[in-house]
């Protein structure tokens, strides 16, 4: 688990500095400059390091530069806003793959009800999809407050209600299925 959140870290490190900085100093433009100087540095340490960096790192910092730049050259930022919707978007469109929850849960739940994890991953690319628009609606208004509230409350909570919700619906139906095949 603590792996998964080092990587989830890695992948949003440009976009956390970018909320951080944004909060102590209420600007966008230099938020927006250390985001952009953090995901060239991370990238530069991590070669350094000989440390292996993922697709979305790489992604990462393309986006970041690009609409990052955008945002500074403009003085708009809406632009550096919508970085986590193309995120989720792309996120989204990789969850379409069927059964790609699949490696993510234990033998029980495969073993047992493995016609709800195909359901289940692709109610995770809607939410994916539906949290991305969201994001792209936020920057949209240009709401600096608004759009870091959506970010760290309003995505990270919508994530942790649905891993809730589907934790419970796993356990109801595999403890149903169990109790059914004792009955058998």
């Amino acid at each position: 688990m603590k792996d998964v959140f080092a990587k989830l870290g890695a992948d949003f490190f440009s976009t956390i500095l970018f909320v951080a900085i944004y909060l102590a100093t209420d600007n966008v433009l230099l938020a927006t400059g250390v985001a952009i100087a953090g995901a060239i540095a991370q990238v530069i340490y991590s070669r350094v390091k000989g440390k292996p960096l993922g697709y979305m790192t790489y992604a990462s910092l393309a986006l970041v530069i690009v609409l990052g730049s955008a945002t500074l050259l403009t003085h708009d930022p809406r632009f550096v806003l919508a970085k986590p919707a193309i995120g989720h978007f792309a996120i989204g469109a990789i969850m379409l793959k069927r059964g790609w929850l699949l490696r993510y849960l234990p033998a029980i739940v495969t073993e047992t009800i493995p016609e709800y994890v195909t359901v289940a991953g692709y109610a995770w690319a809607a939410l994916m999809f539906v949290l991305g628009a969201g994001t792209i609606g936020v920057a949209m208004t240009g709401d600096m407050k608004l759009w870091t509230f959506y970010v760290t409350v309003v995505l990270v909570g919508a994530k942790i209600a649905a891993f809730a919700i589907q934790y419970v619906a796993f356990r109801l139906l595999i403890g149903s299925r169990i109790r059914a095949a004792a009955r058998a």
